[in-house]
């Protein structure tokens, strides 16, 4: 009988922090806020690292592609796993998202994203891409080659790089819900089970509560941008296939859901036109360019947000790289005031050095250095939690030589 009243207990006091998990809204700003950026640029959400049916993922890429309207996301970008049928990358339009269909690949004892243009192909076998991307990282520069190769996951504990990172690599994965996920495990799987059971009730606040900063990822980025010019993403690493069962697949986390947590955010001069082709280029020429940030989406919609170097009357976006003089002067502007308690900081050669409180930020660069942006955010998330501190938003460097 007491079993029986304390089981009853819990049941209703488990609903009933639900119900007040449910009303809980975590953003940070307000939710819909312009395409369009300060000086005209033009703010494009969107995923790389989503897997389909075709490979380890759950759904089809129709069905994908339907969740990622749904989460309001302008380009979309397919990296199966190990895909050797599709001789060459290819793009199209549903709607206005733009779908690009890539690849990700084993390599050693790691795992590559491969995205091209048109005039580059994929490798053709195993054995094949072995010699594609050794070929491929061992070139001295990216600059001219028509592609990008990223390093995914780079602290799986299951699929670690060892050794320098080779010249050819463009950037890494620095924020990826997988590998946060894993490390939390690590840390503390009572607390990865307790997320579980409050995911149905608030997934932002189920995945926030397992968010630590991925510094690991961050230290070595750092580390490789002193020496190149190195890139930083968000991949999704979405397949909707964290619980798998034996005759049935639970499709957790959902991939609208995995959309939603985290994301690219790509600056443009000008918009997308509706020519897949010309806007193809026109993105990923950006990306090559690391002229776009990453952000926790799930604390609130930061289009509006832009970060460049102003050298009087030119500006330099994020990705640049320009030669040191006096009177360089690096802003960074948010889309709104939060709600909540932040901080703009200042990274010289992955090292904090300026802090503003206000929302537009003006730094002197005094001297050569790599630079970025990081904006930190300190939400109040439901009992038990209480105030703790996010990082929002990551621009890529500034590369001030």
């Amino acid at each position: 009988m007491r079993a029986y009243i304390f089981l009853t207990f819990f049941c209703l006091s488990f609903f009933v922090y639900g119900f007040y998990l449910s009303q809980t809204n975590l953003s940070v700003v307000p939710r819909e806020l312009a395409r369009e950026v300060p000086l005209g640029f033009y703010d494009y959400r969107g995923v790389i690292n989503v897997r389909s049916d075709l490979s380890n993922g759950s759904s089809s890429p129709q069905e994908i592609i339907t969740d990622a309207k749904n989460a309001g996301l302008d380009f979309l970008i397919f990296t199966d796993k190990n895909q050797y049928d599709i001789p060459t990358s290819s793009a199209t339009y549903s709607s206005n998202l733009l779908v690009l269909t890539e690849g990700e690949y084993s390599f050693l004892d790691s795992r590559l994203i491969y995205i091209s243009n048109t005039k580059e192909i994929r490798p053709e076998s195993s054995a094949d891409a072995n010699i594609f991307f050794a070929d491929l990282l061992s070139q001295r520069s990216t600059e001219k080659r028509d592609s990008l190769l990223i390093m995914a996951h780079p602290f799986n504990p299951h699929l670690t790089w060892t050794g320098s990172i080779p010249t050819g690599m463009d950037g890494l994965e620095i924020l990826n819900p997988r590998s946060i996920s894993q490390k939390a495990w690590l840390r503390s799987k009572l607390n990865v089970l307790v997320s579980l059971l409050v995911y149905p009730f608030n997934p932002r606040y189920s995945f926030l509560r397992l968010f630590r900063e991925p510094s690991q990822e961050l230290a070595l980025w750092d580390q490789v941008s002193q020496e190149r010019r190195f890139l930083a993403l968000a991949g999704s690493d979405a397949s909707a296939r964290a619980i798998p069962l034996t005759d049935y697949l639970i499709k957790f986390p959902a991939y609208q859901k995995s959309f939603e947590l985290l994301s690219n955010h790509v600056l443009l001069p000008s918009e997308f036109n509706g020519n897949v082709n010309r806007d193809r280029s026109k993105l990923l020429q950006a990306i090559k360019a690391g002229n776009f940030y990453l952000s926790l989406d799930m604390l609130g919609d930061p289009k509006g947000f832009i970060a460049y170097i102003q050298d009087k009357s030119h500006l330099h976006l994020m990705g640049t790289e320009l030669k040191f003089h006096r009177g360089l002067k690096l802003i960074a502007q948010l889309p709104a005031v939060p709600k909540d308690f932040y901080e703009i900081v200042v990274y010289r050669n992955g090292e904090s050095v300026f802090i503003s409180n206000e929302p537009i930020l003006k730094y002197q660069i005094k001297e050569p250095g790599v630079y970025r942006i990081l904006v930190r955010i300190s939400p109040f998330l439901p009992f038990p939690e209480g105030k703790k501190w996010f990082s929002w938003i990551y621009t890529n460097n500034f590369y001030v030589k």
